[in-house]
């Protein structure tokens, strides 16, 4: 997501960032690579002028001054723009005050909107509302077994009818069937075709007479640049469409999708779909998601990812174990399966400020299976030589290796690894029994 705008934003701002002093042509200089990047990312012409005539505007003085770095005021601002451009601030689900919240999903089809409605039912099914799914596309044969499958995967209910295709009548049984049931939350997923058409528009505008839903979500394929900003146009002049989903934000997306669709819309983007699984979707935060951009991390998301994902009573278990005895290599194989919850490690070190395009690339080249390998490699080990990695001599590695079909070398570098873990697992475990004061130098 963003990696070839992002390094190529990098890359006019280390420019610029290796002059010390910038001159007022330095700034006009490399807005002009800004404004190539943009376009190059597919970004919406007339938006990209905007945004430099408004970067410019507040750049004037920059040049002057001497407290802060000019080139970091300008990556301030920048930043500041990029998080207007993308909508300024998060804006969530409008959850309605009398239950059932109904929301509608539209989009075309291939743009991942059956996927993404199981992911949104998910998503607030472990906020702890009740939420039913609604099959109305009734046109595509497979739509409504793929919603079924997708419900009884996340044990959440599907209310589907078979044999017609009267959509508004499917829709309304659908929602009175969640008034019954008392749910929270009711999500139509309603028919998409292989272009904007009047016949469909037509269709989803009667659905939404008939069902008046609180939220209409437009489903929109972020792989496809400026025409999903296009398509986008058509159903929100036929719908007046509440919010967007931008889907297959994890492939090769240069980003021009994202950074157009608020400016052109003025509707803002409520969530982003970053990969195939149910749980990758994504809450949208413009400031978080700016932050990315500029290679400036997004801590706040990879905390929530966390906390969602690691399983605290193991965390609080582990804690207390490794403080008390010490860290061995059951410990430190469970640690690494919590991590593993995050995700693609492509994925978290995105999300750590500094990252750049160099780190990426080495990140990228890492074997995937690596994960794999390490917990073959300490399954390999007796649960003595797991406790005790101190008796791990050359005849043992070589068994484990042969053990886990893996070369004694990684035997080797993982014993190493948690070596240097132990250790700084000590470090802070002393720092706290000292009451949090560390020490400068203490952890290099």
């Amino acid at each position: 997501m963003f990696d070839e705008l992002s390094e190529k934003l990098e890359a006019a701002f280390a420019r610029l960032r290796g002059r010390g002093v910038l001159t007022d042509a330095d700034i006009k200089e490399g807005l002009r690579e800004v404004r190539r990047v943009l376009l190059e990312a597919d970004v919406n012409f007339a938006l990209t002028r905007e945004f430099l005539e408004r970067v410019e505007r507040k750049a004037v003085g920059v040049s002057q001054l001497r407290t802060v770095s000019p080139a970091q005021q300008l990556v301030k601002i920048v930043h500041d723009e990029l998080t207007a451009m993308l909508g300024e601030r998060r804006e969530g689900l409008k959850l309605s005050t009398v239950p059932p919240t109904i929301v509608m999903m539209v989009g075309l089809q291939g743009s991942g909107k059956t996927t993404t409605a199981a992911k949104l039912a998910r998503k607030l099914k472990g906020e702890g509302r009740a939420v039913r799914l609604v099959a109305a596309d009734v046109y595509r044969p497979a739509a409504i077994d793929q919603l079924e499958t997708l419900g009884a995967q996340l044990e959440i209910p599907v209310y589907a009818e078979r044999g017609h295709q009267d959509v508004l009548k499917i829709a309304r049984h659908g929602i009175d069937e969640a008034r019954k049931a008392r749910d929270r939350v009711v999500i139509v997923d309603t028919a998409g075709r292989l272009q904007i058409d009047a016949e469909m528009m037509d269709e989803l505008v009667r659905l939404k007479e008939a069902i008046r839903p609180d939220e209409i979500l437009l489903v929109a394929d972020g792989m496809t640049g400026q025409d999903a900003v296009k398509i986008a146009q058509g159903f929100n002049d036929a719908l007046n469409v509440t919010g967007v989903v931008l889907t297959k934000m994890d492939g090769d997306a240069r980003g021009g999708a994202a950074l157009s669709i608020y400016g052109v819309l003025k509707k803002p983007i409520k969530f982003i779909g970053v990969g195939e699984k149910v749980d990758a979707l994504e809450e949208f935060h413009p400031e978080r998601m700016a932050g990315r951009i500029l290679q400036q991390g997004d801590v706040l998301t990879l905390v929530e990812k966390a906390q969602g994902a690691f399983d605290a009573e193991e965390t609080k278990r582990l804690e207390k174990k490794v403080r008390k005895e010490g860290m061995d290599l059951n410990d430190f194989l469970v640690a690494m399966k919590q991590i593993e919850k995050l995700g693609p490690l492509e994925g978290v070190m995105k999300m750590l400020p500094g990252v750049n395009a160099k780190m990426m690339k080495q990140v990228k080249q890492a074997d995937p299976k690596r994960m794999k390998h390490l917990e073959a490699i300490v399954l390999s080990m007796t649960n003595k030589e797991r406790k005790d990695p101190s008796l791990m001599n050359g005849s043992r590695r070589a068994r484990v290796a042969k053990g886990a079909g893996r070369p004694t070398s990684e035997v080797n570098r993982l014993l190493e690894q948690f070596r240097e873990m132990q250790k700084m697992m000590k470090k802070v475990s002393g720092a706290q029994q000292a009451g949090g004061k560390f020490k400068p130098g203490m952890f290099r």
